[in-house]
């Protein structure tokens, strides 16, 4: 059996109350919305994340990488405000493992809040031969502070 075969079917050229495709014609631009700047991450910092284990050890090769930090250099560990800061010091009281992660001390944990599998923000300042770990309660309170969630008070939920 076979069935017949059906027309195909071909629009009109030209739309009814339109113009014909190809013709020039006065046309009327949409207002386009204009938008806000982007600021660009700077050049002279590198961010990272990391977990803090139960020892107290954050571990991301790429931020002791991009400070050059190899085992056995000492750092001074210091912290305030939920961020704690390692440098490169000869008289430092940490040493650089050979496992690619920085301890924080149990004193500065407590100091900053920081528990046992919580994430915390790596900020590697090459120039300065400093590495900053800001717990997540800090950068909350940045975020929240530089821009509120549109339409609320800036209060949590």
């Amino acid at each position: 059996m076979t069935a017949p075969l059906i027309a195909p079917l071909i629009p009109r050229r030209a739309r009814p109350g339109g113009r014909e495709h190809g013709r020039t014609g006065t046309t009327r631009r949409l207002p386009v919305a204009a938008m806000p700047d982007v600021p660009a991450v700077p050049d002279d910092v590198v961010y990272g994340f990391g977990r803090m284990d139960e020892s107290g050890r954050v571990a991301d090769r790429a931020m002791t990488s991009a400070l050059g930090w190899q085992p056995g250099d000492r750092l001074t560990v210091t912290a305030a405000a939920g961020v704690v800061i390692a440098r490169r010091d000869p008289g430092g009281m940490v040493t650089m493992t050979s496992k690619p992660y920085i301890v924080i001390p149990a004193a500065l944990r407590r100091r900053c809040g920081l528990r046992p599998g919580d994430r915390v923000l790596l900020a590697v300042f090459p120039a300065r031969d400093a590495l900053a770990a800001y717990s997540l309660a800090v950068v909350d309170q940045a975020l929240r502070a530089h821009a509120p969630l549109p339409g609320s008070d800036g209060r949590r939920p």
